[in-house]
């Protein structure tokens, strides 16, 4: 029996060495990481003004209300995805459908409104089933084991196929919806669109939580070393669901607020969207391997997306060559995240 309680003694022993070895890693990563983030954030904001202020002498219509409203709505509703999409990546995952997935949210909530339904409880109903989109997708990577990039290519299909099925392929005309409704996507505050202090609400909302909520910190500690988590005692099955469900509840209010704003469901919306919202997490400082990244950062990779495109077209740069540049700029941010993270790995190995 002494013998017994002596290894019971030593395993526990090794154990708890091991979770404070792993919690000191955790926090000098965090440390890190946390330097990064606002080398990242910085040097967004730099090339933000430097832009501004070129376009500022390249056009005269560049430092208007009007346009900065424009960009502003451009990227807002789309920036509502860009939030979930981020929380994804740092966990570790990502996600392809979440263009078929706002796309079915419009769908489904503008059906069921044609239906007789009121459209808050049919918005209701389209952002859960959106959400449960986004349950399945985390049930099948951390269950069967799959990779999130062919579970969630699967469901783009699958998201696609029944935004046409229920539509049979036509738009979906929603002129008959009420002016309340109508005001998410509409409306103004003081001359300032209901869209807009949405999509700031959000991202000051979630922007807090990743830094200060014990649970958005195991969304960290899960995508940096999800052994390392584990053995810390994180349900990591848990927060990978957590994140996908959240990702697919975000998309589904962004395909409601689009459903206002244009008072129509198409069922071909959404096409490419999940590229620009990738494009954006990752010029923000998201990582495709996981573990680093913030909401605000996400949120200048997205203004600075837009402003390229505004940018674009106020200089009467053809729109077929803008695809190409911004195709270009997703290249270069996700080869700065790989020779980041290369760097990164470098220096790990050498400590």
């Amino acid at each position: 029996m002494t013998l017994v309680k002596a290894l019971k003694s030593q395993t526990k022993s090794k154990d708890e060495n091991l979770k404070a070895e792993t919690t000191q890693l955790e926090n000098a990563g965090q440390s890190r990481m946390l330097g990064i983030f606002k080398a990242r954030e910085a040097g967004l904001v730099a090339i933000i003004l430097i832009i501004c202020i070129a376009m500022s002498f390249a056009s005269p219509y560049f430092l208007t209300w009007q346009n900065f409203r424009a960009m502003l709505l451009s990227f807002s509703i789309e920036g509502i995805v860009v939030v979930g999409m981020t929380i994804l990546l740092i966990v570790g995952g990502i996600d392809l459908s979440v263009g078929s997935v706002v796309c079915l949210a419009m769908v489904i909530g503008g059906k069921l409104f044609l239906m007789g339904l009121d459209p808050w409880t049919a918005s209701m109903i389209a952002v859960l089933v959106c959400g449960f989109i986004g349950f399945l997708m985390g049930q099948c990577v951390t269950r069967i084991g799959l990779h999130f990039f062919i579970v969630s290519l699967a469901f783009m299909v699958i998201a696609r196929g029944l935004s046409l099925l229920i539509t049979k392929g036509t738009p979906q005309s929603l002129f008959s919806l009420p002016p309340s409704f109508k005001f998410i996507g509409q409306g103004d505050i003081a001359g300032m669109p209901f869209v807009i202090i949405l999509f700031f609400a959000l991202v000051v909302f979630f922007d807090l939580l990743l830094r200060h909520s014990t649970i958005f910190r195991k969304v960290y500690y899960t995508g940096s070393n999800e052994k390392a988590a584990l053995f810390s005692g994180i349900k990591t099955k848990r927060i990978k669901i957590f994140c996908s469900t959240l990702c697919g509840l975000l998309s589904g209010v962004a395909g409601v607020v689009y459903m206002a704003r244009f008072g129509a469901a198409t069922p071909q919306f959404g096409i490419g969207m999940e590229l620009s919202v990738i494009a954006a997490a990752v010029i923000g400082g998201a990582s495709l391997n996981g573990g680093s990244g913030t909401i605000f950062g996400a949120v200048l990779g997205a203004a600075l997306l837009s402003l390229v495109t505004s940018s674009l077209i106020l200089l009467d740069v053809p729109v077929y060559w803008q695809d190409i540049i911004r195709g270009l700029i997703l290249l270069v941010a996700v080869s700065a995240d790989h020779l980041l993270n290369r760097r990164k790995r470098g220096a790990s190995a050498k400590s």
